[in-house]
């Protein structure tokens, strides 16, 4: 930027204690992308307070759950002047880009899209491949007359629980309700309804990858999948009651969770239904549909040995090949720039922040400020 006489870093009027609480109470990435893209000063600010990464655990505490970032990008040729500081601060930028991205990821308007893509494996199946727990996700009743549901096998215990495990669209879903139907045996006498009493949910990533040939198929039934030593679960939800009713039922959680992983285990716990002619009990189940919003695919997570990893591969943007002439540049920022001060200005007075009354009102209603000569980076435009 130019500087005339006079001109003054925004950041310095107000010091650093208050830069970063107004910088805090920013509410969406697309703020801090453009205060990082307005000097390199600032950018420096913004990455060393790591607000990208406050503002993701603010919007989502589960994202605490990562241990590591990893940015996918054509690595630069080490150079006679590297060094471990400025390795330190590429790892910042690094962090500063990856969490913007989540956390713009993770703010997008919610959805209600089926997030479920494959059956990972069913604790047990009574009649395989018949009643396999493929079936839950079909979204018809009956084919050709054959009803599609799956069944566990029978127990004369009532407390033995049964699970069904679901690999979702993504390494990271925003999940924000499930919904089971109980399966209705309309053959048998009274036509009984095999419901679990209760339900409960565990979301996580596989210890190791879950091969497309070891899930369940009409050849593998895949049982040994079901099992908790696979997974590292990173939420477990509280116990639902179910109905004993052949409906559609909504098992919405008390916030939405992000499954860090793509994995969902549905715990079917206590048998009420015994079947007549072998007097065991059984649980089954019609249909299941997991509920969220898939994040992008760009993301993804990586077991490691103290924890996970969380990866971002930015795909190729397209860029726009129309020209704008420098009147409406200008024009355009400037708009935008009185825009985020005001947010900003709302943010901090409405939560009883004592800001500098003259600079503020020069900056939103006066000419625009001057700023010390400095240029935002390529990085920082990306962002922004």
């Amino acid at each position: 930027m130019e500087v005339e006489s006079g001109g003054v870093d925004f950041l310095d009027w107000l010091g650093p204690d208050t830069s970063s609480i107004i910088f805090t109470l920013l509410s969406h990435p697309a703020d801090l992308a453009r205060a990082s893209a307005v000097s390199r000063s600032w950018r420096a600010f913004v990455v060393a307070n790591r607000f990208g990464k406050a503002l993701c655990l603010r919007a989502c505490p589960d994202a605490s759950t990562f241990t590591r970032i990893h940015l996918v990008t054509t690595p630069a040729p080490p150079t006679a002047t590297s060094t471990a500081c400025r390795i330190n601060q590429d790892a910042a930028d690094a962090e500063h880009a990856v969490y913007l991205r989540l956390a713009h990821a993770l703010l997008s308007p919610p959805n209600a899209d089926i997030c479920a893509l494959r059956c990972v494996a069913a604790s047990s199946t009574d009649n395989f491949p018949q009643e396999t727990i493929d079936n839950t996700l079909e979204p018809f009743d009956y084919i050709e007359m054959t009803p599609y549901y799956w069944s566990s096998g029978g127990q004369s215990d009532p407390a033995v629980p049964e699970s069904l495990v679901y690999m979702l669209q993504s390494h990271l879903c925003l999940i924000h309700e499930i919904n089971i139907q109980p399966f209705k045996a309309f053959f048998q006498y009274g036509d009984p309804i095999y419901s679990a009493q209760y339900v409960r949910f565990r979301m996580g990533y596989p210890k190791s990858p879950l091969r497309s040939q070891d899930l369940v198929s009409e050849e593998n039934e895949a049982q040994q999948l079901a099992a908790d030593q696979n997974y590292v679960w990173t939420y477990t939800s509280p116990e639902f009651p179910m109905l004993q009713e052949n409906v559609l039922q909504s098992f919405k959680l008390p916030r939405p969770v992000l499954c860090i992983g793509g994995v969902v285990k549905i715990e079917l716990l206590g048998r009420i239904q015994k079947q007549a002619m072998d007097g065991l009990y059984y649980i089954c189940v019609a249909h299941v549909k997991i509920l969220g919003n898939p994040l992008s695919r760009e993301l993804a997570v990586v077991p490691c040995e103290d924890g996970v990893v969380l990866k971002y591969r930015p795909q190729p943007r397209r860029s726009n090949s129309g020209s704008c002439d420098s009147a409406g540049d200008d024009g355009g920022s400037a708009a935008k720039w009185h825009s985020f001060a005001w947010r900003m200005w709302q943010a901090g007075t409405g939560n009883g922040i004592r800001l500098n009354q003259a600079l503020l009102n020069r900056l939103l209603f006066g000419p625009p400020m001057q700023f010390v000569e400095e240029e935002a980076g390529d990085q920082s435009e990306e962002e922004a």
